[in-house]
């Protein structure tokens, strides 16, 4: 065999010693091999074992009397060049404790490295587009029946409802956004009048916009505007409010306390959302009125004609559908906001994406809803 160049560090002693022989490579480790003396055997090594590619490899560990990180790298490195080149390698005499940590380090090393994200054709992204579709749908429903259940326990042990909870949401959803459904409601009466009056004064039936408007707000346009709102305002607050409890592992703490989520933070924003809504949606009905009577004032039209043609187009029947609407539009909101909120993953921006996930699905609800209610109404003739 001829032997190499032994390697040596004086500042610690360490020794590698590396003989090529016939038939396998010779390793002789010795002294202490830690971070200050392992950077110079790594290089040597590296260059010796690049001319021996197919020799076993047998290390003589008896004289090493310590290894750090490095050391042990070094080791684990002698491992993988032999798995990588399909030959042996066998590491003998080394101590007990750095035999552990030579496994716990190979372990450690098997962990796989994350795959690259798998390219998806149009017809694969159409299927998992689909697959989501139906699941988020399902989980929709699914929380639509864990409510109700929850609601039917509440009613008849009604000391699990927070009272306090419910009076402050009323407070945020209700009291908080009857400005800016004020504001709306009145510029939307304004706004449909003046574009009404310009096509029906053709015909000389200008007066007629009292009807149009009236009708329009009552039974669509008014509970429509209120959902909308409500949905930017109320459901983004619930996903994001919940969303960030989530974040905080608040609501893992509501359940090692045994308080149920359900019960303990929705069932008082979706009480404060289904009772606010209809009554915010009166408030924008009443305010498109007032700013559609205006422009039929400026018309030259009196009050009493306004007021007249009001109550002759309008009925239960209009106000009553009105109302339902309304309901139904704040259960949906309310459900949708704190399922995202619910559903919020971990990340920077997780609370963002799932407020923006509970304002876009509600509104996407609330058309599907509208026009599920124009069916309905149109074959019962209501």
């Amino acid at each position: 065999m001829t032997p190499a160049k032994p390697i040596k560090n004086n500042r610690s002693g360490a020794t590698i010693e590396i003989v090529s022989g016939k038939t396998d490579i010779q390793v002789r480790l010795s002294g202490r091999l830690d971070r200050h003396n392992a950077a110079e055997p790594w290089r040597k090594t590296l260059r010796l074992l690049s001319r021996h590619l197919r020799k076993p490899i047998h290390i003589d560990a008896s004289g090493l009397e310590f290894a750090d990180g490095s050391g042990i790298a070094l080791l684990a490195f002698f491992k993988h060049y032999g798995q990588s080149h399909q030959i042996d390698v066998q590491i003998d005499h080394l101590a007990e404790p750095l035999e552990r940590l030579l496994q716990r380090y190979m372990q450690q090393d098997k962990t796989d490295a994350p795959s690259a994200p798998v390219k998806l054709n149009l017809i694969e992204r159409a299927g998992q587009v689909t697959v989501d579709l139906v699941v988020d749908i399902y989980d929709q429903i699914a929380f639509m029946g864990q409510l109700l259940l929850a609601a039917l326990k509440t009613a008849f042990q009604p000391g699990r409802f927070r009272v306090a909870d419910f009076f402050r949401m009323c407070e945020l959803a209700g009291a908080n956004a009857i400005g800016i459904t004020a504001l709306l409601g009145f510029l939307f009466g304004l706004i449909m009048a003046f574009s009404s009056a310009m096509p029906l004064r053709q015909f000389g039936v200008d007066v007629y916009v009292a009807d149009l408007v009236a009708i329009a707000l009552v039974r669509v346009l008014g509970p429509f505007i209120t959902a909308i709102i409500v949905a930017g305002r109320t459901g983004s607050a619930y996903a994001a409010e919940i969303g960030t409890m989530k974040i905080n592992n608040e609501l893992d703490a509501l359940k090692v306390m045994n308080l149920e989520p359900t019960v303990f933070l929705v069932l008082p924003r979706m009480a404060a959302t289904l009772l606010m809504t209809p009554l915010l949606a009166v408030v924008t009905n009443v305010l498109g009125l007032v700013g559609s009577g205006l422009v039929i004032l400026s018309l030259g039209y009196s009050l009493a004609t306004y007021l007249n043609h009001v109550q002759d187009i309008l009925d239960a029947t209009d106000v009553c559908v009105g109302l339902v609407k309304a309901l139904v539009f704040g259960v949906t909101i309310g459900a949708v906001g704190c399922l995202r909120g619910l559903q919020t993953q971990s990340g920077a921006g997780a609370v963002g994406i799932a407020t923006t996930r509970a304002v876009v699905t509600s509104i996407v609800l609330l058309v599907a809803l509208e026009g599920v209610f124009s069916v309905i109404l149109y074959y019962l003739d209501i």
